[in-house]
């Protein structure tokens, strides 16, 4: 498995911007699919974005489409969720996922190791 530490999250007011890194160990860390989900307070895990092990694929939730922007660098063993234009609803605790598959999957059952979380809030 990989271990995965998330950074980045905070306080912003709407309409600003964060971008959260996850830090993944392992050597064969270039080889997941990496994603990132949200969990507001009360509600689901949701999927917001996944890129595959090259970098060349990617896939996002329709809520954050043109404003969050997903990104790898395997060089640092590292994923980046760029977040723009940021609304309150995008409050919640963001995930970083990695899984092992051919697909480019959204579900939480595509992914096998999971980071601990942090916490985004925005402010209206």
């Amino acid at each position: 498995q990989v271990q995965l530490v998330e950074s980045g999250g905070g306080l912003v007011q709407a309409g600003g911007s964060l971008k959260l890194s996850c830090d993944a160990s392992g050597r064969t860390s270039s080889m997941y699919n990496m994603g990132w989900f949200r969990q507001a307070p009360g509600k689901e895990r949701d999927f917001v974005a996944v890129i595959n092990s090259s970098g060349g694929r990617t896939r996002y939730a329709d809520s954050v489409q043109g404003r969050f922007t997903i990104s790898r660098d395997n060089a640092k063993n590292t994923v980046y969720l760029q977040m723009n234009s940021l609304k309150p609803e995008d409050t919640a605790v963001y995930y970083c996922a990695a899984g092992r598959s051919n697909a480019l999957g959204t579900r939480i059952t595509d992914f096998s190791s999971w980071g601990q979380g942090t916490q985004v809030t925005v402010s209206s």
